[in-house]
């Protein structure tokens, strides 16, 4: 059973996964354990057919327990060990937020693809040397935006607008509630320099959304707020943000994002997306349906022809790390574009910047 719990450890695995390379075609390695995302994404590419060979962080306890679930990792001595290992196409990494733009642009320039979990910057010039970095060796900078990629619902009401079904996108509204549950936190978590702000690390799951499925490729952050008020223990955590944008093709945005989930609930989040097209609407209930089911990934579509309340979990899969792994092997962009993955880290670090402090 997935763990719904608590959201840093959240790591679904597929009932439909089809494997898109033959054994040893496509060899991952994993580096800097420090969020339980790496355990997400480490699931979707060996579900996919990636090879995961080797594993390496300073941290003995977070290696141990990585290899435990994953134990056809071997334990490389350092980093360089795996940096230097021509076998590797790709570095999956979950590092502290602020550490995985410098981590991912020494990957590149070691010839490897590079998988990062979200935020994938905590600042612009992070952002800058990245694409400076890509450019200049030709390799991917991927991003695990998990609340669209690792969702069947989400991923579905992709499907959904691509055939029309709503008309043309033209709001987004997302809401990305958490669960803080402040002990098992690391102390970088609470460290604004290390975790970058609410709307740079969770509110780029929201962003990312926004320009997907309204088609955009050029946005701009119309207002954004951010606010600590409940948790003054923690002067420099954020527990409220929200964001309005406006994309190029006039499509709008509101997303809200928090760390309020009451202890109550049965899942890290209630996360929810709706998306208003012109003949229609799509509402996604991520992860549970509150006070109905604790089954996830529940679509409700309504459009000129009726009303519509479905489950897809264990029928849409995850089709993002098939179509990564082969996009690194074919030269293709069929999983995201890098210009994709970069506007929306470059949004979120614009709201974060400019956003009006609320409350402290």
């Amino acid at each position: 059973m997935v763990q719904k719990n608590d959201g840093m450890n959240y790591a679904p695995k597929s009932a439909c996964a089809q494997k898109v390379v033959q054994p040893g075609e496509f060899c991952f390695a994993a580096l800097a354990l420090d969020h339980g995302h790496i355990y997400g994404q480490c699931n979707g590419l060996t579900e996919a057919g990636g090879e995961l060979v080797a594993v390496y962080d300073p941290d003995p306890e977070k290696v141990a327990a990585f290899v435990k679930q994953f134990p056809q990792a071997r334990v490389a001595s350092s980093e360089s060990e795996i940096l230097e290992d021509e076998r590797i196409h790709m570095v999956a990494a979950a590092a502290i937020p602020n550490q995985r733009g410098p981590l991912g642009c020494k990957v590149l320039r070691h010839g490897k693809h590079y998988f990062t979990d979200k935020c994938p910057f905590t600042t612009l010039d992070q952002l800058e040397e990245a694409r400076a970095v890509v450019a200049e060796t030709g390799k991917k900078y991927a991003v695990y935006f998990s609340e669209r990629l690792h969702v069947e619902s989400a991923m579905h009401a992709g499907d959904l607008i691509a055939q029309d079904v709503i008309g043309r996108p033209i709001q987004v509204i997302g809401l990305g509630p958490h669960r803080l549950n402040a002990p098992s936190r690391p102390e970088w978590f609470f460290k604004h320099e290390q975790y970058g702000g609410i709307l740079c690390d969770i509110g780029s799951h929201q962003i990312e959304q926004f320009l997907f499925y309204t088609g955009n490729t050029q946005a701009s952050v119309q207002s954004a707020k951010v606010g600590n008020f409940n948790n003054p223990e923690y002067p420099e955590l954020e527990d409220f943000g929200d964001v309005c944008v406006i994309g190029g093709n006039g499509a709008t945005g509101y997303h809200r994002v928090d760390w309020f989930t009451p202890d109550g609930l049965r899942t890290w989040g209630d996360g929810r997306t709706i998306i208003m097209g012109t003949r229609g609407y799509i509402e996604l209930r991520k992860y549970l349906d509150v006070g109905v089911s604790s089954q996830g990934d529940w679509v409700i579509v309504v459009n000129e022809h009726g009303e519509q309340r479905y489950n897809v979990a264990g029928k849409v899969g995850y089709p993002f790390f098939g179509q990564l792994i082969r996009d690194c092997l074919d030269g293709t962009e069929l999983a995201m574009t890098q210009d994709h993955a970069f506007k929306a880290a470059e949004l979120c670090l614009i709201a974060q910047r400019d956003a009006v402090y609320l409350h402290r």
